[in-house]
């Protein structure tokens, strides 16, 4: 199965915020402390939430609704007091920040679309290579939040092969991995099967290929790769590398790597989509955030392999590329999970 984005927690869907315990109490009241008045403490709020994992912050996000939602009458949740409080780049990560993993990345989503042209690099790394489970969740909430079909939403912001494969991710359609039926022949099928729609063809069918590479399972796409590898002499990745993406079409190259990396080799696939948001011309901010409060469950796999493939620290990528409190916020998030040698 793909690997969990979300903590336990959230996908148990726990509505019980008054059994969190005191701990949880007092970082609502730091926070509702830090923001009164006239200007809010970033720094405070920073360290209330950003040195949190993603099952306290949901707790944190419950609970403080149910001690001062009399006093906030006009929020429906934490999250309207940072859009409130803070502004640009930390206004949208504390956003973030105070919301449940699932709420986060609706936020996220509805951010990335909203204004003159999507960042088409955040909505396919919040959709590709997800579990059934995290997606109907997510397709479930966003609805919730914000009264508006996240399906059509995105067919309305994407186009072209992008929207294909967004749509294939969306149908939450992976197999549950049968080796009565995820056979060796199997894979064989599949990877000639792709063949024929790529590189055995002239033009690619794109939609034929999504729709095998969301449906397979990890255990079955790794076999594919062999096979493919075995009769054809390059592997899958390669394959995909060179046929997905023409000219203008760089955005969806990525995605559909992402999307076979985030089934085989997650980890390194986290790596080199926060790789990507700091290369070229200026740094993707949002893409960014959006990655290291997402992928903060896996961060200490995803550190690793970030220092493997790039020979520096995510920690001096940050210092690098972003500044001011939002610089201060993101290596917060880091040293919770990964603590910087002093």
């Amino acid at each position: 199965m793909t690997i969990p984005l979300y903590p336990d927690f959230v996908l148990a869907n726990d509505l019980s915020p008054d059994a969190f315990g005191s701990e949880v109490d007092e970082v609502c009241e730091e926070i509702e402390s830090a923001t009164k008045g006239l200007g809010a403490n970033k720094q405070r709020v920073i360290n209330a939430l950003a040195t949190k994992d993603p099952t306290q912050r949901a707790k944190i996000s419950m609970r403080y609704m149910e001690l001062f939602g009399q006093d906030h009458k006009k929020f429906k949740s934490m999250a309207d007091l940072m859009k409130k409080e803070f502004s640009g780049d930390l206004g949208d990560a504390l956003e973030f920040l105070a919301l449940p993993a699932h709420q986060a990345e609706c936020a996220m989503i509805r951010k990335a679309t909203k204004g003159i042209g999507a960042n088409v690099d955040v909505i396919w790394s919040i959709v590709a290579g997800r579990t059934n489970e995290e997606m109907e969740l997510l397709k479930k909430t966003y609805f919730q939040m914000y009264n508006k079909d996240l399906g059509k939403l995105l067919s309305s912001e994407l186009h072209g092969n992008m929207e294909r494969l967004v749509f294939n991710c969306l149908q939450a359609a992976e197999q549950a991995f049968d080796p009565e039926f995820h056979t060796l022949d199997k894979a064989r099928e599949d990877a000639e099967e792709i063949h024929s729609k790529g590189q055995g063809r002239t033009g690619t069918d794109e939609k034929a290929i999504f729709k095998i590479i969301c449906a397979a399972p990890p255990e079955h796409l790794e076999n594919i790769n062999k096979m493919y590898a075995e009769k054809y002499g390059y592997t899958l990745w390669k394959a995909m590398e060179n046929e997905m993406g023409g000219m203008g079409e760089k955005n969806l190259r990525q995605a559909t790597l992402y999307l076979v990396g985030m089934k085989e080799k997650p980890h390194e696939a986290m790596a080199k989509l926060i790789d990507q948001a700091c290369r070229g011309f200026g740094t993707d901010e949002l893409l960014l955030t959006c990655c290291l409060i997402r992928f903060q469950p896996h961060m200490g796999n995803i550190y690793t392999a970030f220092i493997e493939e790039f020979g520096k620290s995510i920690h001096d990528v940050i210092r690098s590329e972003v500044g001011g409190k939002h610089k201060t916020l993101l290596l917060t998030i880091l040293n919770a999970v990964w603590p910087e040698p002093i």
